[in-house]
């Protein structure tokens, strides 16, 4: 069992930047594969990007390649999302979930858990 708990979540100006941090519980997280996802209100939960648990490459929805950074510190159990040059098509919920050794990362219903969101909201 994995417990994830999402912080860093608020309303910031477009152009602006956020952090979202993730926090898991257990000893085995190095072995797990991390994502984030965000939900905006009245569509469908969405990958927004993704790292292996195996280290190496990082996964992005094309909309935010070149702004957002997911990163995973297995020391401490912590995954982050740097936001850069937000938008108000990035408002949303945003989700951390985890599953353990997997290799599909795009895949929302591959992930066994979930935390219970931030709410991210970017003003015009």
């Amino acid at each position: 069992q994995v417990q994830l708990v999402e912080s860093g979540g608020g309303l910031v100006q477009a152009g602006g930047s956020l952090r979202l941090s993730c926090a898991a519980s257990g000893r085995t997280f190095s072995s797990y594969t991390m994502g984030w996802f965000h939900q905006a209100p009245g569509k469908d939960r969405e990958f927004v990007a993704g790292i292996p648990w195996s280290g190496g490459s990082t996964y992005y929805a094309d909309s935010v390649k070149g702004r957002f950074t997911i990163s995973r510190d297995n020391a401490k159990n912590m995954v982050y999302l740097e936001m850069n040059s937000l938008k108000p098509d990035d408002t949303a919920v945003y989700y951390c979930a985890a599953r353990r050794f997997m290799s599909t990362i795009r895949t929302e219903s591959a992930y066994d858990y979930w935390g219970q969101g931030t709410q991210v909201t970017v003003s015009s």
